[in-house]
């Protein structure tokens, strides 16, 4: 991978991590679905009462089984393969051509001392995020 793809990619990890960003993928779908289910099943079979105890139960469950399915958003980008992470660059270095860096360091400073560099980053790794991954983005712990 040429440096700079790779200079860029850990820049996105680095504006991503300060922000705590997480993915969701699909499996969270199942298990919000799963808690309806056995929250609409208990409602059947035992009124109200049965809702209130289908719902506690179906969101243990749902929660059991959508556990680990959160991912960092810098393990995320860190994973792509390499056609991918070239498409990100692609997007990522419009903004980024009109600063002067010479390493990843430098860049990562450059970025992190405007606001609004970072958010238009932000904006284009959301983009991608939703987008070509079909995943929810999740902030904060």
């Amino acid at each position: 991978m040429p440096a700079m793809v790779k200079d860029v990619m850990q820049l996105l990890c680095s504006v991503s991590e300060k922000r705590k960003m997480r993915a969701a993928f699909k499996q969270s779908g199942k298990g919000a679905l799963v808690t309806g289910a056995v929250a609409f099943v208990g409602g059947l079979v035992g009124g109200p009462p049965g809702l209130a105890v289908g719902g506690a139960v179906g969101g243990l469950l749902g929660a059991w089984m959508t556990s680990g399915q959160f991912k960092p958003i810098p393990q995320i980008i860190m994973e792509l393969p390499p056609a991918e992470q070239q498409k990100l660059f692609n997007e990522a270095s419009a903004l980024l051509r009109n600063l002067e860096w010479t390493d990843v360091v430098q860049l990562t400073a450059l970025v992190m001392g405007s606001e609004a560099v970072q958010q238009q980053l932000l904006a284009v790794l959301v983009n991608y995020v939703t987008k070509e991954l079909q995943a929810e983005i999740q902030y904060g712990d």
